[in-house]
């Protein structure tokens, strides 16, 4: 059995069976927490391994901070600060113990969604010891290191789609270099972000920028973490038979897991090029069945005529795209070469606003 350092009246987390009770899903808006702490003990290690030194954790939807306490039980010189964003009292209870004992965290009542979060954690001088790494250089940030449990809603998928889209213009914690992520999050959003060119039935926008800023990968094997009942708050609960497929891909008990995301060195988003594959990856996906000659129509008027580009048999083979590939079967490199035609076209549109875009990290 694991020791606890923090098992204390005033800090020890309630019994198991009196979560569902004191933290009800429906509540805290389908919010999924690590409940077994032998499981988090090996998520800490996972996220923060062996070698680690000198890290400044950020940690986002702790929950009552089963997570959060293995963080602080790793050995001392891996984590020298951690952040904690919740906003959620009743979580809040059994977490701002833990600061009485253990100086090395700081936790906020804010959410860890919104943007306006991590300007006060700047505001705040909590990173001012962090230092500004060259995007270029061979490594990772050594010691920035963000970390999050993402909610089962919608909420969850756009902060992790809205965070690879902050990868290339070094938005957000991104302005320290490139900090590794990682997250606990649904087997659902897992296969959407990492769906390749082989599993086109998942393979989305989302797919596409992940591949394109990151390279993302399982930080435990899938079955550590299986069956979900026995690792995670809250516990399996039915589904009416007739609930849609989003809401059975968003219902709690569907297998979670846990992954690691490294933005990567090379940009094949170029800063400033952002809107252009939003826009064009928000047109196109809406046909991703048909092959692009036919969809070429979807960017603009006159888009067709980006064929001449694209499709030229003078072309060097690496600069030519085959139009037949489907849209759900493209490439990163595909995508590429057509946005470099996208840019270079004399009428493509000005205004590239969708009126659905998310704005990043605001509510």
């Amino acid at each position: 059995m694991l020791t606890d350092p923090f098992d204390t009246p005033e800090a020890r987390l309630p019994p198991i069976d009196t979560w569902r009770k004191l933290f009800p899903s429906t509540t805290v808006h389908q919010r999924v927490s690590i409940r077994n702490p032998e499981t988090a003990q090996s998520v800490a290690n996972a996220f923060i391994p062996e070698g680690s030194r000198d890290k400044v954790v950020i940690e986002a939807y702790p929950g009552p901070g089963q997570l959060t306490r293995a963080l602080l039980q790793l050995p001392k010189n891996r984590i020298r600060k951690l952040i904690v964003l919740e906003e959620y009292e009743p979580y809040l209870q059994y977490l701002r113990p833990l600061e009485k004992l253990d100086s090395r965290l700081t936790v906020l009542p804010i959410n860890g969604y919104a943007w306006d979060s991590y300007e006060e954690i700047h505001n705040l001088g909590l990173l001012g010891d962090v230092p500004k790494v060259p995007w270029d250089g061979d490594a990772v940030h050594p010691n920035l290191h963000f970390i999050s449990t993402l909610p089962l809603t919608v909420i969850g998928e756009q902060l992790i789609a809205q965070l690879f889209r902050s990868i290339p213009d070094a938005q957000w914690l991104f302005q320290y270099g490139r900090i590794p992520l990682s997250f606990l999050l649904s087997e659902y959003v897992w296969k959407r972000v990492s769906a390749t060119t082989d599993d086109i039935s998942m393979r989305c926008k989302l797919s596409v920028i992940a591949e394109a800023v990151a390279t993302c990968q399982e930080a435990l094997p899938f079955d550590s973490l299986q069956p979900y009942d026995e690792h995670f708050h809250p516990t399996r609960i039915s589904v009416t038979a007739n609930a849609d497929r989003k809401a059975k891909n968003r219902r709690v008990g569907n297998p979670f897991q846990a992954i690691t995301v490294t933005p990567r060195t090379e940009r094949i988003i170029q800063k400033g090029k952002l809107d252009q594959w939003d826009f064009c990856l928000r047109r196109l996906f809406v046909r991703k069945a048909t092959p692009l000659k036919g969809a070429l129509s979807s960017l603009a008027p006159n888009g067709q005529v980006l064929l001449k580009k694209i499709d030229d048999p003078n072309l060097p083979p690496e600069e030519r795209l085959n139009v037949k590939k489907a849209i759900r079967s493209m490439s990163v490199q595909d995508w590429s070469i057509l946005l470099k035609a996208f840019d270079e076209w004399p009428f493509a549109p000005d205004d590239l606003s969708i009126g659905d875009t998310f704005i990043p990290l605001k509510e």
